[in-house]
C-alpha cells in the first residue's frame, strides 16, 4: 500500500507541476490524453485475457476500460479540437457511455456471483444508481 500511496503522491506532484508551469488546458490535454491511451491499452489487455481464458471478470474489465478510454477520449478530443459545439451534446457520446455502462453492469454480475446473490440480484445496485441519478436530476 505504501508503494501505491507513493505513486499517487508522485502523480499528484506531476499534475500540480504541469498546472503551475503550463496552466489548466495543457495539463488537461496531457492528462486526459495519457489516461485515454492507457485505458485503451488496458482494455485490449483484458479483452486478450478474456479471449484466452473466457472469464466474465476479464470481459467486464475489458468493457469497463474500453468505456473509460472512449468517454475520456471523447472529452480529450473535444479539447484538442477547440471545444466544438457539435461535440457538446452529440448523441454518439451515449454510445460510448453505453460501453462503460455495460462494463460496470458486468462487474456487478461478477460481484453478485461472488456474494451468492440470486441470479439477477446484481441489477439491484445498478437500478439504485440509476434511480439516485434520476433523483439528483429532478432535484437540480
Amino acid at each position: 500500500m505504501m508503494r501505491v500511496i507513493g505513486m499517487l503522491g508522485a502523480a499528484l506532484m506531476v499534475f500540480i507541476t504541469l498546472y503551475l508551469s503550463f496552466g489548466y488546458e495543457v495539463t488537461y490535454r496531457v492528462g486526459y490524453g495519457a489516461f485515454s491511451l492507457l485505458a485503451a491499452m488496458i482494455s485490449v489487455t483484458f479483452l486478450w485475457l478474456w479471449r484466452r481464458r473466457a472469464t466474465p471478470l476479464a470481459l467486464g474489465m475489458g468493457f469497463g476500460w474500453a468505456g473509460a478510454a472512449s468517454v475520456m477520449g471523447w472529452w480529450w478530443m473535444y479539447h484538442l479540437f477547440g471545444r466544438p459545439v457539435d461535440m457538446e451534446a452529440h448523441p454518439l457520446l451515449f454510445a460510448l457511455l453505453s460501453i462503460y455502462f455495460v462494463g460496470a453492469v458486468m462487474h456487478f454480475s461478477v460481484i453478485g456471483r461472488s456474494f451468492g446473490w440470486w441470479q439477477h440480484g446484481y441489477l439491484v445496485p445498478v437500478a439504485c444508481a440509476v434511480a439516485a441519478s434520476w433523483v439528483v436530476h429532478i432535484l437540480s
